[in-house]
């Protein structure tokens, strides 16, 4: 079977990812090249969507933008939140009118916020009102993510799916690094009071990767949701416990990518060149930690390498409340490094739980007698339709995040000690729920399966008879 590419706008009825030879004859070259384009669709919406984290840096009374720091959090936390609530709907906007079309049309709405970035932020005595309805605008970039994590998994077999979605996550997550890179190169540069410039970089970007998304990708019927798939992943359990823990693993890596430089200005009363230096790194490998966190899930069971994370992310929020006691800014930035690698395995990790999980009530019904080409059909379409709501549900983790920095740093305090309090017990809390739930069921089934294999294993030996007797040794 061909999986020859169709026509411009059409779907592809006959996707069948998990078929070995349509994967070998082209089907792993489709889905490879919808990914790849894909991550650039979402990277770009990641950029456009951190990318306040990164302007206010610059506004400084000297460019007529004095805002406070509590100001500052609210401009940093309302593109989250719009992000947040975005999701669902973008998510299930794939599966009613096609990853390639919805694609496109996520990447080219990016044009209104970066424009009216542009056109407001060298406007001395703009009021904050006026920014905050600009950077919820900005909140579209964080729904690309669920949409286009949606068609990825249809487009993969399950046994490449924690890769190719860590792939693609972590592209997309890139985005927060490379606007803070930017965003670094501007003030180093032509100083800080210029941030016009980082949003004016992205307009021929969105141009460009929304030509090419409209030109290279296609639509698989594959993606298309029955009515109330939804609604059934909503009642599903699994939904639920997965995006409690992605709360904690995606809902630090925005939330401190978001607030980072923020917090080294008002905790260590950083410069915009000296918070700018520091606030990419964290990103940087975060992002590159998560296809690592999807590969490590493949290859060790997505529960494991989850339970290892949260053990890992509360160390190291260990170090952020040493650090503060001690005023140290350097034992503070190597446990923030620490916790955005751990959050991005972690992303990576948590994620691969969603379709395993899927996957097994598939397995289920089909002992039950229920058909297996239905069954995983089903299975991947609720798949898709979890990704949408916990991924939703981890980027409100990123707004509580940034709402416990706001509360922390302007009640006086001086440092941010009641949130990181806060963050490690709820790390705790995702750890025991990783345990409890997912865990103990990976080893129950490990073991099950080897049960299952014993019999056969011993039926081989019998069928093979009696091995020659060997010599006495004298």
């Amino acid at each position: 079977m061909s999986a020859a590419r169709p026509a411009k706008g059409r779907w592809i009825e006959d996707w069948d990812a998990e078929d070995e030879q349509y994967w070998e004859r082209g089907g792993k070259r489709v889905a490879r090249r919808n990914l790849y384009l894909s991550v650039a669709s979402e990277h770009i919406g990641f950029s456009i969507w951190s990318m306040w984290s990164v302007l206010v840096l610059f506004m400084t009374p000297e460019i007529g933008l004095g805002f406070a720091p509590d100001e500052k959090f609210l401009l940093v936390v309302t593109p989250t939140l719009v992000g947040a609530l975005l999701r669902p709907p973008y998510s299930w906007a794939v599966t009613r009118f096609g990853g390639r079309n919805w694609t496109v049309f996520a990447s080219a709405i990016l044009l209104v916020p970066a424009l009216a970035t542009v056109w407001f932020i060298q406007r001395p005595g703009t009021p904050l009102w006026v920014f905050l309805l600009i950077s919820a605008l900005g909140g579209v970039g964080g729904g690309n993510f669920a949409s286009s994590m949606t068609n990825i998994t249809s487009f993969f077999p399950r046994r490449h799916q924690g890769w190719a979605l860590g792939l693609n996550a972590g592209g997309g997550n890139l985005g927060v690094a490379a606007v803070q890179l930017l965003g670094l190169l501007v003030i180093t540069t032509v100083g800080d009071t210029h941030p016009a410039y980082v949003a004016a970089v992205y307009l021929p970007l969105i141009v460009l990767v929304s030509l090419l998304c409209a030109v290279k990708m296609d639509n698989i019927a594959a993606v298309r949701a029955a009515p109330g798939a939804q609604r059934e992943a909503l009642a599903h359990r699994d939904t639920w416990w997965i995006s409690l823990l992605y709360i904690g693993t995606f809902g630090s890596f925005i939330g401190y990518g978001f607030a980072f430089g923020l917090v080294l200005q008002t905790q260590f009363g950083s410069t915009p060149l000296q918070a700018a230096s520091y606030t990419f790194l964290g990103p940087l490998l975060g992002s590159f930690a998560r296809p690592l966190g999807g590969w490590l899930a493949d290859r060790f069971g997505g529960a494991r390498v989850t339970l290892l994370t949260f053990g890992g992310m509360g160390a190291g929020t260990g170090v952020l409340l040493l650090a503060s006691a001690r005023d140290s800014l350097t034992l503070f930035i190597g446990g923030f490094t620490a916790l955005f690698v751990l959050s991005g395995i972690g992303n990576g990790s948590t994620y691969k739980l969603i379709p395993t999980a899927f996957a097994r009530d598939a397995e289920a019904r089909i002992v039950a007698g229920y058909d297996a080409h239905r069954a995983f059909a089903a299975a991947r379409r609720l798949s898709g339709a979890a990704i949408g709501i916990a991924g939703a549900v981890g980027a409100l983790g990123g707004v509580a995040i940034n709402l416990a920095f706001r509360g922390a740093y302007s009640g006086g305090g001086g440092n941010g000690t009641p949130a990181f309090l806060s963050f490690l017990g709820y790390y705790a809390v995702c750890a025991v729920v990783t345990w409890v739930v997912y865990v103990r069921r990976e080893r129950a089934a490990a073991a099950a399966a080897a049960a299952a294999k014993a019999p056969a294993q011993v039926s081989a030996q019998v069928s093979a008879g009696p091995r020659p007797t060997e010599p006495a040794r004298v």
